[in-house]
């Protein structure tokens, strides 16, 4: 089916088009940009007069919930909210159940998000059998089946010959390892950053050093074994400049933040509002304020949503006690939005865009994140002046729960194209 999108203004971080364009889609990609192929024929348009037309997003942490927790979430209920978001491709961490340490397992969950016929999704394997930090799995089977890269999602290696014996083998075979830097005794238990706040309310802590030592580990590490490694939420202005010097260094290091850490502080937690119990931690505003710098001078390659659906019951408990994690496909665009508008011209809405486009798919090798000739027709067609106001009742995803609940964001998604097709479209 050919479909045409006509007057969009189209922004292209990847090859620095900011531009009103039409573009013309044909067998699931782009057939031309600005310039009518020759034979053409539209079978669908979409007259995007006054929106912006981007690449579709590319998140590079989002839990599906599937298999296991299908009382959290579904692949349809998650897959239908990330189309809602503008999200056309997402990495998913292996912390299932059961966990994606076997080759058939992802095979499985693969074919199951195809059949949806919504957003791309490649899943991570585990780095060791159940996630562990035992024994090493078969990553050259996972990798078969269609892993992008290997992840203990939020269980630490304990052991660092297991770790160096991981990092070796990956290196081996140019894998990309994923970890989130968490040593694993130092915070163990806390839910909150370690600061005033944190004493005031009585929560248990979680020292940024925590996130420190296992930087300085991992490096040592890397140094020794020359394996690739990207990092996953980082939380602290000091894991930030560990990570300015490792690249600096020329250490094969990437890394990605978290959207609520852009926007919130652990003043943000409130009176104990459950809604903002995340992993990693709220941290402190000079910590926010290094997030910004660090996405500012390209030190952080890219934000993901951190989607982490939750059920009701599990956010009903004290803070202390409640599960972590927060609804984030939905959110990803708009917030990226109110980044823009809060930097005051000091950030552009293309450059911003290049943390959820291109950049991201980028880190994993993905065929996307670009409008070019040829490329894969995944887009998304938004309104960055439209706002709305976060609503539990008004989100597809299943996990209703979210910081931002009452917050009015900009932005608003009205058209999601995967490989040609019309996924979602709000303008008809």
């Amino acid at each position: 089916m050919n479909l045409h999108i006509k007057n969009g203004r189209v922004i292209d971080p990847a090859n620095g088009l900011d531009d009103v364009r039409d573009i013309y889609i044909s067998e699931g990609k782009i057939a031309g940009v600005g310039i009518q192929p020759n034979g053409f024929v539209a079978h669908n348009t979409i007259d995007a007069s006054g929106l912006v037309v981007a690449p579709g997003l590319v998140d590079l942490s989002a839990r599906l919930r599937e298999p296991g927790f299908e009382y959290k979430a579904t692949l349809e209920s998650e897959l239908q909210a990330a189309m809602r978001g503008g999200v056309t491709s997402l990495v998913c961490p292996p912390d299932t159940d059961p966990v994606l340490d076997e080759a058939g397992l992802v095979e499985m969950l693969k074919q199951r998000a195809k059949m949806q016929h919504k957003a791309n999704v490649y899943p991570l394997g585990a780095l060791t059998i159940g996630l562990k930090g035992q024994n090493l799995t078969e990553m050259a089977a996972l990798t078969e089946a269609g892993c992008v890269g290997f992840s203990q999602a939020e269980e630490a290696i304990v052991d660092t010959n297991v770790l160096q014996r991981a990092l070796s083998y990956a290196a081996t075979f140019s894998y990309t390892v994923w970890l989130r830097p968490q040593d694993a005794f130092i915070g163990k238990g806390g839910v909150a950053h370690s600061g005033p706040l944190a004493s005031r309310l009585g929560l248990s802590g979680v020292p940024v050093m925590a996130e420190t030592i296992a930087m300085h580990t991992l490096f040592e590490l890397m140094r020794a074994t020359g394996a690739r490694v990207h990092l996953c939420r980082i939380s602290s202005a000091a894991g930030l400049e560990l990570i300015r010097q490792a690249k600096k260094e020329g250490l094969a290091l990437t890394c990605d933040v978290g959207i609520h850490h852009v926007h919130l502080t652990d003043a943000d937690i409130g009176y104990f509002d459950s809604n903002a119990r995340l992993t990693p931690p709220l941290r402190s505003q000079r910590d926010r304020d290094a997030i910004l710098a660090a996405l500012a001078d390209g030190t952080i390659d890219a934000i993901c949503s951190d989607h982490t659906p939750v059920d009701d019951d599990e956010k009903a408990l004290p803070f202390a006690e409640a599960s972590s994690g927060a609804t984030g496909l939905e959110l990803l665009l708009s917030l990226v939005v109110k980044w823009v508008d809060d930097s005051r011209g000091a950030i552009s809405l293309s450059q911003a865009l290049a943390k959820i486009t291109h950049q991201p798919a980028a880190l994993v090798d993905l065929p996307c994140g670009q409008i070019a000739v040829g490329s894969t027709a995944d887009l998304c067609v938004f309104d960055p002046s439209a706002r709305w106001t976060v609503r539990a009742d008004a989100l597809v995803s299943q996990g209703k729960h979210t910081p931002f609940i009452g917050y009015e964001l900009p932005g608003m998604v009205k058209a999601t194209v995967v490989h040609g097709r019309v996924a979602y479209n709000s303008l008809q």
